[in-house]
């Protein structure tokens, strides 16, 4: 009897569980935005991490396990070059303090494939489309600024995890790797290499 009993409860828990994971189960669209966190590297003009980035994207699963969708994101990345003297043409020279900055903002189009359909989905999603980026040079009396365009593709692997019950409400923390084919000749820039965190909302 106790046995009859203790798998009743087993059996009525699973069906709980299984009936609160499917208020995320059940949904084909999703969006998720928030604060994004991104590093420039592999570029001699600016390389550093800084958070000042936000993101929002989303897509409808066309199966199950696999959707498709759309996303944009903005990110700014300054460094700070201590005062030095540049030479110029003509033998001239010029002495002053930098401040440099990468503006970027890629959209395009997203694939998904998430690996759970539970509260907590890990998932890997590939990013492709185009990147506007300005790059700025600001000295003391003028600003050097270049606009320019490219292809962009960006893998990410991530988590969308849903803690409250019968609510589409969760948190995703993703991570990230991308690239760009923008190029500044003027700032010895050919493309713009980025790694980069994610942490936001999920619905």
């Amino acid at each position: 009897m106790k046995k009859f009993i203790y798998i009743l409860m087993a059996s009525a828990a699973l069906i709980f569980f299984a009936g609160e994971a499917n208020a995320q189960m059940g949904k084909r669209l999703y969006i998720n935005g928030g604060w994004q966190m991104n590093g420039t590297i592999a570029n001699d003009y600016v390389q550093n991490f800084q958070a000042y980035g936000a993101y929002v994207e989303g897509g409808y699963y066309v199966t199950p396990m696999l959707a498709v969708g759309g996303f944009a994101s903005f990110g700014t990345n300054n460094e700070y070059i201590p005062k030095q003297t540049y030479q110029l043409e003509d033998k001239a020279a010029i002495t002053t303090d930098l401040d440099r900055s990468v503006y970027q903002v890629p959209f395009g189009a997203t694939m998904r494939v998430r690996f759970m359909r539970t509260e907590f989905q890990p998932y890997f999603e590939a990013k492709v489309g185009a990147e506007y980026s300005t790059q700025s040079t600001y000295m003391s009396t003028f600003v050097n600024r270049k606009d320019n365009w490219g292809f962009y593709i960006s893998p990410e692997i991530g988590i969308t995890f849903f803690p409250f019950h019968k609510d589409d409400v969760g948190f995703q923390f993703a991570a990230y790797y991308s690239y760009a084919t923008n190029r500044n000749d003027s700032f010895n820039i050919k493309g713009l290499n980025n790694l980069g965190l994610k942490l936001g909302m999920a619905f």
